[in-house]
């Protein structure tokens, strides 16, 4: 097994706040579910009018080069307004729409009708925490089941992205590798997995303070503490449970964070395969030529491929041969597979992303360690800010200050 990846055996993903691949647009607070894991109140009469999206993708436009936007919230699909939103980003600012739900609401119709006024994808919120009714009790693995479901019926319709979300907290860490393994049988219509580590207050470390004046933080904001989460897990933690079941599993890009340069907080590991199993996963280079070149002749880095493209899989290894050690090093796996079982020649072979997310997590002395170069940026009255503090904003008027405690305080 492979020693834990170092952020300079990785590409150093170039996003910025100005040039980044989304936009992360909230057009509702309200949800139809609860998720333990969400950083957003649920807010009713929070229904953004289409001139007020409107003056939100302006911000966008003004201040960030994206790919696509993420449509989010609060679950984007309560939203009365949600096909219209899809078309103005598509037809007028000729962006990918994507949706992020919970698909509580995301009926056949809805998906073709989305589909029509120019939905690029879905990302699909599924896990153990939601108060998911008939799932009750259910862990990850049995909701796998559920996430078929939900892939099948986007299938059918055609030609759309689908990438799941999962809160991972320290009692599901061990459920991620029949997470990724699932996924794998599924690669022809499942696109990425996105595990994102649960975020804990830190009420026994720190003081939090808005404006100066210190605050009862815990009680006010959604997040458990530290007493109810003891163990705040990292990427790291997730690296290692992966390659207990998957050695040959290696991450090829990241984002850092804007005080610690070793941590990972947007990790990427690309890898190919025909369902059967998986050959290898891509290296360094080929994530640099991507969003590089994607930039270079599109303007933009890239944030979603066009489910077509992600099925060609066996030209990637062909043409990334001289690049790119991981698809080197896959081709050689799938020769190999194919000398074994012939039949496999005659598979299409698919590309598909794994994703871990590091929330923010505090330095000794109280500084955040954010993403640098997040792609979750949203907007608040004209300016952007971080959709994951947004709820600190929003009760407070600013970002909260931790202090780190005197040691031996209470």
């Amino acid at each position: 097994m492979e020693a834990t990846p170092k952020v300079l055996d990785c590409y150093r993903l170039p996003w910025s706040l100005n040039d980044n691949i989304l936009a992360w647009l909230e057009p509702t607070k309200r949800c139809n579910l609860y998720c333990q894991g969400c950083y957003s109140r649920n807010e009713k009469n929070s229904d953004k009018t289409l001139a007020q999206i409107r003056s939100d993708l302006d911000v966008f436009a003004k201040n960030r080069r994206v790919d696509s936007v993420s449509i989010t919230g609060g679950d984007p699909l309560v939203h009365p307004e949600i096909v219209e939103i899809v078309r103005i980003i598509r037809a007028e600012y000729g962006l990918k729409p994507v949706i992020n739900t919970n698909g509580l609401a995301l009926t056949d119709e809805l998906i073709r009708d989305l589909k029509k006024a120019g939905v690029f994808g879905f990302t699909l919120h599924v896990d153990s925490s939601q108060t998911r009714p008939g799932w009750k009790g259910a862990d990850e693995p049995a909701l796998n089941e559920l996430r078929l479901d939900f892939a099948e019926r986007i299938a059918r319709v055609g030609d759309l992205t689908v990438n799941f979300n999962s809160t991972v907290f320290p009692h599901t860490l061990e459920h991620v590798p029949a997470m990724i393994e699932w996924a794998g049988r599924h690669i022809d219509i499942v696109h990425n997995m996105v595990f994102i580590l649960f975020r804990t207050m830190r009420s026994r470390h720190f003081d939090y303070f808005a404006n100066g004046k210190q605050v009862a933080a815990t009680d006010d904001l959604v997040y458990l503490d530290e007493d109810k989460n003891p163990e705040p897990l990292m990427a790291q933690d997730v690296i290692a449970k992966i390659r207990e079941a998957d050695p040959a599993y290696q991450p090829s890009a990241f984002l850092g964070g804007t005080r610690d340069p070793q941590s990972f907080k947007w990790l990427i590991a690309g890898r190919i395969g025909d369902g059967r199993g998986i050959h290898g996963y891509v290296g360094p280079r080929f994530m640099e030529l991507v969003q590089a070149g994607h930039h270079l002749f599109a303007g933009s880095y890239l944030a979603y491929s066009p489910p077509a493209s992600l099925g060609l899989g066996l030209p990637l290894m062909l043409a990334g041969w001289t690049i790119d050690g991981g698809l080197r090093r896959s081709a050689r796996r799938f020769a190999g597979n194919v000398l074994d079982s012939p039949g496999r020649l005659l598979r299409r072979q698919y590309f598909q992303a794994i994703t871990i997310i590091q929330p923010v997590d505090m330095m000794e002395d109280g500084e955040p360690n954010m993403c640098d170069g997040c792609p979750d940026m949203t907007v608040h009255e004209g300016k952007l800010v971080w959709s994951c503090r947004l709820d600190e904003i929003k009760q407070y008027g600013c970002y909260l200050t931790p202090v780190p405690r005197a040691r031996g305080q209470a």
